[in-house]
């Protein structure tokens, strides 16, 4: 409601995304994520939204302007509230993804390991003689030697960044 009442009254005062947010102070993204829905603003720039748009902050909110009523503070709080816990929402969702991510980052570092281990490192013995397998040969050295001395940094952050991340689940 609100990202389209914005955009709707921004673009009937002839204004660009990027010269509201010059007027506002903020990024053209800002005004960009608040008319996508992807995030709202704060009271206090809902507030300098409707002096910059001319427009009581019930029409931004989706009220009629002739519904004036004494408790308008209230119906914008709990306008507020609702857009609050729909992006609190998104925003576990995607901590979820990113916890999962992590978990799967883990779980294919440790079977990295695995094949190193088990493979022992079968390239070693191959005729590097012959310039193709000398080639592959380093190859698969220089990628042993990175993973080996970089996977277990990885494998901690990943693991530190689950264990954070699944917290507040």
């Amino acid at each position: 409601m609100l990202n389209e009442n914005l955009k709707v009254i921004r673009k009937s005062k002839g204004l660009s995304q990027e010269e509201l947010a010059v007027k506002l102070n903020v990024v053209r993204q800002t005004v960009s994520k608040w008319e996508q829905g992807q995030s709202v603003p704060d009271a206090d720039m809902l507030i300098s939204i409707s002096e910059t748009l001319e427009t009581p902050v019930s029409v931004l909110l989706g009220e009629n302007v002739a519904s004036k009523e004494p408790d308008d503070l209230k119906v914008i709080s709990e306008k507020l509230e609702v857009i609050n816990a729909q992006l609190a929402q998104r925003k576990q969702s995607e901590r979820k993804a990113l916890f999962w991510t992590l978990i799967i980052l883990s779980i294919l570092i440790v079977i990295g390991f695995v094949v190193i281990i088990l493979t022992d490192n079968v390239y070693l013995t191959w005729d590097l003689s012959d310039p193709e397998t000398a080639v592959m040969g380093t190859l698969f050295h220089a990628f042993a030697w990175v993973f080996v001395r970089i996977a277990p940094f990885a494998l901690a952050g990943t693991v530190v960044g689950a264990v954070l991340t699944g917290i507040k689940r």
